[in-house]
């Protein structure tokens, strides 16, 4: 129950700009063609950021134990190029809105959510979403 008020409010006061950046960002990338990877982590994150109580984000390298595409050297570049193109715009879009949170009580948890994924926006190349406690087992490194 308070997973979903929380929900509702992060989407009314600002998580559905965010959320709407993060999909702008994978349309404009799917366009290109050569942007499916990162259009597809847009559209994960970018459902993630319309709604996160809830929810986590976990590195896939932590979560299955395994290495993939997205967890390797070409993810690493590939995050590299992120970061360059839209990753920095996105991470201060949610700086931004995470100071505006801060400045009343009410919306600190809001801002937490804001800088959490502000980090995720730097890189999100083999990060996914989980369910709260789905993720890594305990004791794992993960990504907020």
């Amino acid at each position: 129950m308070i997973r979903s008020l929380l929900n509702l409010l992060w989407f009314v006061l600002g998580g559905f700009v965010m959320g709407l950046g993060w999909w702008l960002a994978g349309l404009l990338a799917a366009v290109t063609i050569v942007g499916l990877p990162w259009a597809r982590a847009c559209f994960v994150i970018g459902s993630f950021s319309f709604f996160p109580f809830g929810k986590e984000a976990v590195s896939r390298l932590e979560l299955t134990g395994r290495r993939d595409l997205g967890t390797g050297p070409l993810g690493f570049i590939g995050n590299v190029i992120w970061f360059l193109v839209a990753g920095l715009w996105l991470a201060i879009g949610h700086l931004t809105s995470a100071l505006a949170c801060f400045v009343t009580i009410i919306g600190i948890p809001f801002g937490w959510q804001h800088l959490k994924l502000a980090v995720i926006a730097l890189a999100p190349i083999g990060v996914t979403v989980v369910p709260v406690g789905a993720g890594a087992p305990a004791g794992a490194l993960t990504r907020p």
